[in-house]
């Protein structure tokens, strides 16, 4: 998931992008690439835009407009076809992405081998974004909040059905049932065709690991390589993934309690790992009882920490969080800058339009139990299992109150189709754990192979520097040879 957080100490919002695409119809040909928004213009990158049908059923009804981007390639020698793109979310806008992961560092033998697509998908961005009308404090974090017992969860569904309510009066809410993972993997389809292209090679990370997944389950003869990093469950984000951030949060906590009491001397939160697990339930259980001066109580630090789980470069920010209220001294502000986090929407795309289509998405690809007290028994389970975060992952969440049922049954991912994935997993991350992606590698059966890096936090090519993982990835983007059996690289 992408990090997804966000509170009114520490926005998380995705970079948002202005219009100015050219627009042509899935059967127009040739696309007309013109210049790209001037939030996502780099170097090289182009893009267009791609009418699709708001409903398939309704083939002839109300259309769409999906934003593209393309960074070709400039080796025509070498180019072997197009290399569509996902970062995740859901509610990520890939726009962006092509010229990102040349940034990262994308192998060049990579960048020769493909046009490198970034598609934001439908509702997302430039793609007809949806709306709820949401202030940020109305809605902060589609991360459930922290439940101390039954009294929070019976106070948190009143708050998240009145999200659900402004969700189903919103100015956009005709598209509301239509957001979904399998329709957008229809739409990804249809710029396939618009491209010209017979078949799509495919790199998705966090949620677009379960879009990439649906994809290839969907169009199997039209995927050639299909690359997912940091691997979500088959379910893709339903009601028992959610429920694995608190198996997350545990995994990766000892990372930073190795970190943290590594460094005892600068942040004083124990000399040991354990002393530093009993200083997170002694900071939680203040915060409980009275919040910090700045506004942090027991459900922000849960979830601020859990946040800054998702990349090792966080650690020393959140340990210093943690320094602060632990000794009752100003918290720093957090850096919510990066990765170009944080900024405000272009007055063309919704404020909200990363939580709210995010949360169509969710709330629409699954059917979620309704049942209040439902919710208040799996908090009071999950305490009990992962007592660090786990009353968080069970808590309720706007999708309880949805407005509309789901209008297909979930797509069932299967071993069906050519033996062409490649998964990479890191063994402690926290948004996607590793048991998550078992699951998927289970029912993908014979088609994938998984490669697990000994390393914690979300995302691994080229996030981190593994040189197994990173060179197996490589290889096979650039000559589609995959290790023949499941592999494990061990940490550097």
């Amino acid at each position: 998931m992408k990090k997804p957080v966000i509170t009114a100490l520490a926005v998380a919002l995705l970079a948002p992008l202005s219009s100015g695409c050219s627009s042509a119809d899935a059967d127009d040909e040739p696309l007309s690439w013109k210049k790209c928004p001037v939030e996502v213009r780099a170097a090289g990158v182009e893009c267009t835009t791609v009418e699709v049908p708001l409903d398939y059923e309704d083939p002839d009804g109300k259309v769409i407009e999906i934003a593209v981007s393309r960074l070709a390639s400039k080796n025509p020698d070498k180019r072997r076809g197009v290399l569509v793109t996902n970062s995740g979310g859901p509610g990520g806008q890939t726009l962006t992405m092509p010229a990102t992961l040349r940034e990262m560092g994308v192998p060049q033998s990579v960048l020769d081998s493909y046009d490198v697509i970034g598609i934001d998908p439908r509702g997302v961005g430039h793609s007809t974004p949806v709306t709820c009308g949401l202030k940020l404090t109305d809605h902060p974090s589609n991360i459930p909040t922290y439940a101390r017992g039954e009294a929070d969860v019976a106070a948190e569904a009143k708050r998240v059905e009145a999200v659900a309510k402004k969700c189903a009066t919103s100015r956009t809410a005709d598209l509301l049932p239509h957001i979904t993972t399998a329709n957008t993997a229809r739409d990804m389809d249809r710029v396939r065709e618009a491209l010209g292209e017979s078949k799509i090679s495919y790199y998705g990370i966090s949620y677009g690991t379960y879009l990439g997944s649906v994809y290839t389950t969907m169009f199997p003869k039209k995927t050639d390589r299909v690359f997912i990093d940091s691997v979500t469950g088959p379910g893709g984000w339903d009601a028992s993934f959610v429920r694995k951030f608190g198996e997350g949060f545990q995994n990766r906590f000892p990372d930073f309690a190795e970190f943290a009491a590594a460094q005892d001397k600068n942040y004083g939160l124990g000399k040991t790992p354990e002393e530093v697990e009993a200083t997170y339930f002694d900071i939680a259980g203040k915060l409980d009882t009275k919040p910090s001066p700045e506004g942090y109580n027991g459900q922000i630090f849960r979830q601020v920490t859990f946040d800054h789980f998702y990349y090792d470069k966080k650690l020393p920010e959140l340990a210093e969080i943690w320094k602060a209220l632990d000794t009752g001294k100003p918290v720093p502000k957090p850096d919510t800058d990066t990765e170009g986090e944080g900024a405000a929407a272009p007055s063309d795309i919704p404020a909200d339009n990363y939580l709210a289509s995010q949360m169509h998405v969710i709330c629409n690809d699954s059917k979620w139990p309704e049942d209040v007290s439902q919710y208040a028994r799996n908090v009071e389970e999950d305490r009990k299992r992962y007592p660090m975060f786990g009353a968080a992952g069970a808590n309720i969440t706007p999708c309880a109150f949805w407005p509309s049922e789901p209008a297909e049954k979930p797509v069932k991912i299967t071993d069906r189709g050519p033996s062409n994935i490649l998964m990479l997993q890191n063994l402690r991350d926290n948004a996607t754990p590793l048991s998550s992606a078992r699951e998927m590698r289970e029912a993908l059966g014979d088609r994938a192979r998984m490669v697990t890096a000994d390393q914690g936090g979300h995302l691994a090519y080229l996030f981190l520097d593994n040189k197994c993982a990173n060179d197996i990835v490589t290889t096979f983007l650039v000559t589609g040879e995959r290790p023949g059996e499941d592999i494990a690289c061990k940490a550097n």
